[in-house]
Order: structure tokens, then sequence, then C-alpha cells
């Protein structure tokens, strides 16, 4: 081997090693363990799962836990209809919220990319100017606006648009005002990066081609900007997906998404078993859009080869 194609491969090395070491600690390990635990049994004890490994047993002890182990909490989740609703409540709400938030920031992400260039740094530090406050306190405030005495129905009350106050606090409208304010930063600052990357030079030659404006954004830059289009929705659709603070605070009690049942396992009826298979089977669900994004990416560059 080559000197230099040896220090190629260890500073390749020493490049990749910190974050799969990081991932392995903090994500493959703890995902393990929960897996481990949704396997288990729940019981009244400290900690709520059996069985467990008696120190000191050795491999008897380890054959023991193996054994005991089975998949009857997954049947338990696939076969309850609360459990299968509150996991196609996630969904809809989740893949409706990604929906609306790719409406909305779409045109933002456009009108930002398109701002002269001296502006853009204001834009950006206005769209994560809310960061700098905490997300609980921020959607605590939107109960405040949208409460029946609140800022949201005085305001369409004192403009006359509506005679009695509107019931939005506790809906599912809710949640979604919630979900589109919290995550759209996230939409947007992706397609952001992506537009603003773009040459002008593509639009330019289809304008001096008889291109209409319209006609260029749709066949030059909505398809250049697919990329951030599929990040964005990727960072938006997963976090929605398992959301439990705003389905809480503005949701109600008639809301039941997935993140709320996981809460209600794990700290009310402290069933960790069932909780931690509610969490793997999340992350199995959470895996699928992701995989067809890769595969999307990957046949992109093929066909770019």
């Amino acid at each position: 081997m080559s000197a230099p194609h040896a220090f190629g491969r260890a500073a390749r090395f020493a490049v990749l090693s910190p974050p799969v070491v990081f991932l392995a600690l903090f994500f493959l390990a703890p995902f393990l363990f929960v897996a481990r635990i949704s396997l288990s049994q729940s019981t009244r004890a400290q900690p709520p799962y059996a069985p467990q490994y008696e120190q000191g047993s050795g491999l008897e002890g380890l054959r023991a836990v193996l054994e005991g182990l089975n998949f009857e909490n997954y049947a338990t989740i696939l076969s309850d209809d609360l459990y299968l609703s509150a996991f196609l409540t996630a969904l809809r709400i989740a893949a409706t919220s990604t929906f609306l938030l790719l409406l909305i920031a779409y045109p933002i992400a456009y009108a930002m990319a398109r701002a002269r260039p001296a502006l853009r740094p204001l834009l950006l530090a206005l769209m994560i100017v809310p960061f700098w406050t905490s997300f609980l306190i921020r959607i605590y405030a939107w109960i405040g606006i949208l409460k029946p005495e609140g800022l949201l129905n005085q305001a369409l009350l004192a403009l006359g648009l509506i005679d009695a106050p509107l019931e939005i606090l506790n809906t599912e409208i809710a949640i979604y005002i919630g979900i589109v304010y919290a995550y759209l930063p996230f939409m947007v600052l992706p397609i952001y990066a992506v537009l603003v990357a773009q040459s002008h030079d593509l639009l330019e030659a289809a304008a001096d081609l008889g291109c209409p404006p319209w006609k260029s954004f749709w066949l030059v830059t909505v398809p250049l900007s697919a990329p951030g289009v599929a990040a964005g929705c990727l960072l938006v659709f997963i976090p929605c997906v398992g959301e439990f603070v705003i389905p809480d605070l503005l949701g109600g009690s008639e809301t039941l998404m997935i993140g709320r049942q996981l809460w209600s396992e794990f700290f009310g009826n402290r069933d960790w078993p069932t909780a931690s298979a509610i969490a793997v089977i999340l992350v199995i669900i959470l895996l699928i859009p992701f995989l067809i994004l890769r595969r999307l990416e990957a046949r992109g560059e093929e066909a770019l080869k």
C-alpha cells in the first residue's frame, strides 16, 4: 500500500471515528436497551420490568434472561385499536402539518433567496429569533391567543368578522397552528439554502429562449429545489409524529397522538415494556420515509452519471 493511500485511509478514519462513536454511544446503545425492555414483562418492582440479569449468574443468568424475552407487547400494540388509532392520528396530523408547512415555507424561502444580499442576514435572523425563547413558553403563549377570550377572538370580534368567539383551543386546528408556528424555520431554512445557491444563469437562459417566468420557475427552480424540500419535509415530519407538548397543551384530551400515549405508558402507567415497544415501532415507522428519500437520492445520482 502506498504512503499517500495509507495516509488517506488514516485521515478518513480520524474524521469518521468521532461521529460513529457518538452515534454508537448515544443512539445505538440506548435504542438496543429500549428494544430489550420492549421484549420484557411489566412488573411492580424497581426497575418495573422482568426478567432481570442477576449479577454473578454468568451464562446461566444470561440464558434465563433471553428465554424470558418475548414479543407479547408488540402483539398487544398491533392488535389494540387504541394504539393503532394513536399511530394513525399521529401520522395523519404529521403529514397534514408537513404539507401546510411546505405551502407556507416555500414562498418565504423563495422571497428570502431573491432578496438583496445585504438584506438576507436580517431575514435569516428574524427566522431564527423565536429559538431564543423557550419552546414551552412559546407554546404556552398560544393558549392565551387561541382561548375563547383570547387575543385572536377579540381581534376577530373587533373587526366584525365573527359574532361569537370561536372554539379553537383544544381542537386539531390548534395543534396545526402550534406545529406550523413551531416548525416553520425547520422547513424554511433547508429550502432557502438550496434556492440561494441556485445559479441565475439557467433562468436567464430559459428567458432568452422565450420561456415565461412562471414556466421557468416550475421547470427549473422547483426541480432544483427538491433536495431542500425533501430535507425540510423530513426535518418536520419525523418530530411531528412523536410530538407530545403541542398536542397536550393545545389539542386537549380528545386528540390522541402516539407521543401522548408513549408518555402515559412511561410515566402514568409505569408500563415500561409497552412504552418501549411503542418507541421501537415509532422508530421503525420513521425510518421508512428516510429510506425512501435515500433511495430517490441514489436514483438521482445514478441518473446524473
